[in-house]
């Protein structure tokens, strides 16, 4: 299917992210014979803003100005839903695709949301916290007649936390006059955040192990995982699977990573991490090994949590695991997803795996909303819910088309979409 542009002066739209996520779209849509005028819709995000700002270092002599973006891929569900993260290569194209990606996942859980994504050009290990504060309040205030309770609400993503949140949520409440806690979610708890929220994506990625490794005739018990990103979603997924029964044998950030055949104790690498931000130094009676090696190191679960890209047509022959569960967004290209799918290797897809995050951002938006809070047991047991409750939909949509489950996924979450795309019509 011929890919198509809304105009000549999107070309950014153009980067790698971006084009794999519309190969996946445009795949899917041929194999279901999607509308074409609806394709055409869904192809492009409905609004993107790009702002320039400019913060002071903690000096106060040097001024810097630095690169904003926030898409808004459908208004068709509701609000728009997605996270802001800072990275030093964040870019219009990358955004765009995230957004695209979290409309899917949205639909695939059945949450009320387009999807949406934003970020800041910087990279956040080199600012200080009050530097951050000072580009956080600052690129709010660019983008604040974008988001909202009933408009766009943002979330944590790479490179962002709780704290980022607070300030977001506090520099909007600031403008509109009063204390808004549902303009965003990742929230700390004291600001009407999800008790649960923080862990939420990892732990709603591991609840769905178990069922996966029924799929692939896996005993969990005992069985070895590899933790590729130790991030906000890595280290939680990796406690969560400790949990379970599993030894985590390798662990990984931006600083390389380390392995233990005889399994690590993920808490002492969460403390490490708490105290020295990066894993640089952390053995815990392992070897240290590099981000590329640990992701065909000899396990049998491999959970990409870190960022996209890094399954690729060069290493997928090479990686051992027999089930891949997707933390991170966009971590396994098509080539990638070829090769896999001829080895049996059963991959469950980052808009499924990693949807545990935007469910309990969800339950947040409407806690916040209700000014009604929930119990933990409340929260976790419904996130386990509607987390089993799409990977059974997603199983029976693969078996009926005899499918991979990134495929059946796409398939269920555009044609949620296209459904409501065609029953609310065209303006005027």
């Amino acid at each position: 299917m011929e890919q198509k542009f809304a105009g000549e002066g999107l070309r950014e739209w153009e980067s790698p992210l971006y084009l794999e996520a519309l190969h996946q779209f445009d795949r899917v849509a041929e194999l279901i014979g999607l509308d074409e005028n609806i394709a055409e819709r869904l192809r492009v995000p409905q609004r993107s803003i790009v702002v320039t700002f400019p913060y002071r270092k903690d000096d106060y002599s040097d001024v810097e100005s630095l690169f904003g973006y926030r898409v808004q891929h459908l208004l068709t569900m509701g609000p728009t839903k997605g996270g802001i993260r800072y990275a030093p290569d964040v870019n219009l194209g990358e955004v765009a695709a995230l957004a695209m990606l979290m409309t899917w996942k949205c639909a695939i859980v059945g949450l009320p949301f387009g999807g949406a994504k934003g970020g800041v050009r910087v990279d956040p290990l080199a600012l200080s916290r009050s530097e951050t504060q000072r580009v956080t309040r600052r690129y709010t205030a660019e983008i604040i007649n974008f988001i909202g309770p009933n408009k766009d609400i943002p979330a944590p993503d790479m490179g962002t936390d709780e704290q980022v949140m607070a300030w977001i949520m506090d520099t909007y409440s600031q403008q509109v006059g009063h204390s808004e806690p549902a303009v965003v979610t990742g929230k700390p708890p004291a600001l009407g955040g999800s008790v649960a929220r923080r862990e939420a994506t990892g732990r709603g990625l591991v609840s769905l192990l178990p069922m996966a490794a029924q799929q692939a005739g896996m005993d969990l018990d005992g069985a070895c995982v590899s933790v590729h990103g130790f991030g906000n979603v890595g280290r939680y997924a990796a406690l969560a699977a400790q949990q379970l029964g599993t030894r985590v044998v390798a662990i990984s950030d931006i600083s390389g990573g380390v392995h233990n055949g005889k399994g690590l104790d993920v808490e002492d690498a969460m403390a490490y991490v708490d105290k020295h931000r990066t894993l640089e130094g952390f053995t815990g009676g392992g070897d240290r090994i590099t981000n590329a090696e640990l992701l065909t190191i000899d396990c049998d679960v491999l959970m990409p949590c870190a960022t996209g890209g890094v399954v690729t047509g060069d290493n997928a022959g090479d990686i051992k695991a027999k089930i891949i569960m997707e933390g991170a967004n966009g971590p396994t290209t098509l080539a990638a997803d070829e090769i896999l799918n001829e080895r049996g290797v059963l991959v469950v897809p980052d808009i499924l795996a990693n949807a545990g995050g935007v469910t309990v951002s969800y339950f947040e938006w409407v806690q916040d909303l209700q000014n009604y809070f929930w119990s933990e047991s409340e929260i976790v047991g419904r996130l386990r819910e509607i987390m089993s409750r799409a990977f059974d939909e997603v199983l029976s949509v693969a078996t009926k088309h005899e499918t991979d489950l990134r495929t059946a996924a796409l398939i269920r979450g555009i044609r949620k979409v296209a459904d409501a795309k065609l029953a609310r019509g065209v303006f005027p």
